[in-house]
């Protein structure tokens, strides 16, 4: 479980391709404190470290994650966000976040507003992905306020302090993210599309 608070960025020091599994070795100021078997979430998707060296780490996405994940577009030298596992005594700064990314997303447009920035996003609509204007929405890994949703598109608002330590600095147009929708939304649709017929 975590919080969609970014701790730090990582870099992507190696990739591996074993198989249809890929092995990412990121280097981090907190990689030296991780343990074999904890869950990281990496640009936003829950990963178990499987190896851990120095400033270094190693966790591996299989061909679910890579399908349902931007994690298999990723380069050598790529920076993500990173955050650990939410500890049960700390506050829920952000939002409820499993880490399980229900799809991809492609960036619409950067605008800049007086010192702030719009980032609008769009998406394939499905009726379990529901969104609602001040509702919650997780972008690789990182817990938003929706603004704006309309069919298949929302924005959302950027302060300063979460641009310069995420890697939405360096989010353009085009480029695809990972979406989690809130999981209270997604319960009360799948709710909905069972007994409210």
């Amino acid at each position: 479980m975590f919080t969609g608070i970014i701790e730090t960025l990582g870099k992507v020091e190696e990739i591996k391709q074993d198989g249809s599994n890929v092995h990412l070795t990121i280097e981090s100021a907190i990689s030296k404190e991780l343990k074999i078997d904890q869950s990281i979430a990496h640009n936003g998707v829950c990963l178990t470290v499987v190896e851990q060296e120095g400033s270094s780490h190693i966790v591996t996405a299989i061909q679910e994650t890579l399908d349902r994940s931007s994690l298999g577009q990723l380069k050598i030298g790529d920076t993500i966000n990173l955050e650990r596992a939410m500890l049960a005594n700390a506050r829920l700064d952000g939002h409820i976040v499993q880490g399980h990314v229900d799809t991809t997303g492609t960036c619409v447009s950067v605008e800049e507003v007086d010192g702030s920035w719009y980032y609008t996003f769009q998406y394939e609509l499905t009726e379990e992905l529901l969104l609602v204007d001040k509702g919650s929405v997780c972008i690789n890994g990182v817990s938003l306020t929706v603004v704006s949703p309309e069919d298949n598109r929302f924005s959302v608002a950027i302060i300063p302090f979460t641009y310069e330590h995420t890697t939405f600095h360096a989010l353009k147009p085009g480029d695809k993210v990972n979406l989690e929708f809130d999981i209270l939304g997604k319960y009360i649709a799948r709710y909905a599309k069972l007994y409210m017929k």
